[in-house]
């Protein structure tokens, strides 16, 4: 088993929604009606990126470089590995 751990990044939108996003993880953004929904949204998405990322052969990227929010949250997927 391996566990990343990913920084998250959350933004309210301007109608309310949250928007969430993993940035060392392209294609990994969902968003929620309320910043628990978000954050919940963006631990299943990051679940099937890595799952699918790894299933590829592709590597993990963990730098994620800047964060442009105060509102960060840390995203943990651990996933199987076959040796």
């Amino acid at each position: 088993m391996a566990t990343y751990v990913f920084r998250g990044e959350l933004f309210e939108e301007e109608d309310g929604r949250w928007s969430a996003l993993i940035g060392c993880l392209p294609g990994c953004a969902t968003w929620g009606y309320s910043r628990e929904e978000a954050v919940g949204a963006l631990q299943e998405a990051a679940e099937l990126v890595v799952e699918d990322r790894l299933a590829h052969g592709e590597s993990i990227d963990l730098v994620s470089g800047a964060v442009e929010s105060d509102d960060v949250v840390k995203v943990a997927v651990t996933v199987a590995v076959a040796v």
